[in-house]
């Protein structure tokens, strides 16, 4: 973080000017970034999830700042990087502000210099370990991946409450989750997993009849309906709205295992073409105001969790997920493994 120059009257004006030109841009005043905005008139963001997850905050921020339309490309984190390293290679980038799962991206495109470094008002409330030290990116939500049921199929007394629970007879072909070679954080909850209980734990999963979808969204709503029973990688938030439309789906949170959490991460880059649109977008949605109307996690300390969630560090975390996911030898060798184990994305999901 920036440190208030002192002794100034000691510093030559040269030295200061180097100084400013390697100290990420500050929080404007949202007046002043309007102002800005309103001559840019669009904003564009890529946002990995579902695209329920951007529309009700975007058109919020239409209204709020009349003038600027807001496009919202949603759709896989691992397929929108691809999409902008293509455009950032052939110089047609068209995303102002990106808010993916891939944090391991970020901190590549931080070190080729393409990140346009901004620390909006919000940046000392968010917690350390969801934002780039060096104001390059910063997490805008936090969420995890917790285990669920149908409370209608499995009553709460009997639902897993351990990795080796899933191994029960009971839950023989019941059990849904994400593929783990295709979906990162789903990578990292079964990383933590075989770590813990040997890779002998998921033949054991897998000769149990466990069964996989491209993406949590398919996860929620398999329990939803019924097709599935119980699963160890549910997004919680996706389920608790499944729950909130009255259907039979129950989250928890394992005290034996731990909890994997990561931040969806924004940033802008330095040739997006409406930067001040961005930043005025990322500074709106980081107040505590927007941040308290999260069906999930605040990345800020000082915002309560919503209805049907803990807090979120009183639950045990495996909160090292951008280091395991930027960790690229270990990450091939177990998509490789995972992939050989569960066979290629077959069953294929959705974003809406």
């Amino acid at each position: 973080m920036q440190r208030h120059l002192r002794s100034l009257a000691a510093i030559s004006l040269g030295v200061l000017a180097c100084a400013a030109a390697a100290v990420p841009v500050q929080a404007q005043g949202m007046r002043d970034l309007y102002e800005k905005a309103k001559l840019e008139k669009e904003l564009v963001i890529y946002g990995g999830g579902p695209t329920t997850l951007y529309e009700v905050p975007a058109r919020s921020f239409e209204q709020q700042y009349p003038g600027i339309k807001v496009t919202i490309h949603a759709g896989f984190s691992n397929v929108h990087n691809e999409k902008i390293n293509r455009q950032l290679k052939s110089k047609t980038l068209d995303a102002d502000l990106v808010i993916l799962q891939t944090v391991q991206d970020y901190v590549r495109w931080k070190k080729e210099g393409v990140l346009a470094p901004f620390r909006p008002a919000a940046w000392d409330a968010i917690d350390e370990s969801f934002k780039d030290p060096d104001g390059h990116f910063v997490g805008v939500f936090v969420t995890s991946v917790s285990y669920a049921y149908n409370k209608d199929l499995v009553g709460a007394t009997g639902a897993p409450k351990s990795a080796k629970d899933f191994l029960k007879p009971e839950f023989r072909g019941k059990a849904i989750s994400c593929y783990p070679h295709d979906d990162d954080i789903t990578l990292y909850l079964f990383y933590t997993i075989v770590q813990r209980y040997g890779w002998d734990w998921m033949t054991q999963y897998l000769a149990n009849g466990a069964r996989f979808v491209q993406g949590h969204l398919g996860v929620s709503r398999a329990l939803a309906s019924g097709e599935s029973a119980v699963s160890i990688d549910s997004n919680p938030n996706f389920s608790l709205r499944e729950q909130r439309s009255d259907k039979p789906v129950e989250i928890s949170f394992s005290e034996t295992d731990p909890t994997p959490v990561w931040a969806q991460t924004a940033a802008t880059f330095k040739e997006s073409p409406h930067p001040n649109a961005a930043r005025l977008f990322l500074s709106w949605f980081l107040e505590k105001e927007q941040q308290g109307k999260l069906d999930t996690w605040s990345s800020r300390r000082d915002v309560p969790p919503p209805a049907g969630l803990p807090p979120l560090f009183s639950i045990k975390l495996a909160n090292d997920y951008p280091a395991f996911i930027s960790n690229a030898e270990l990450v091939a060798d177990l998509r490789k493994r995972f992939e050989a184990l569960t066979g290629p994305v077959q069953n294929k999901g959705g974003v809406r």
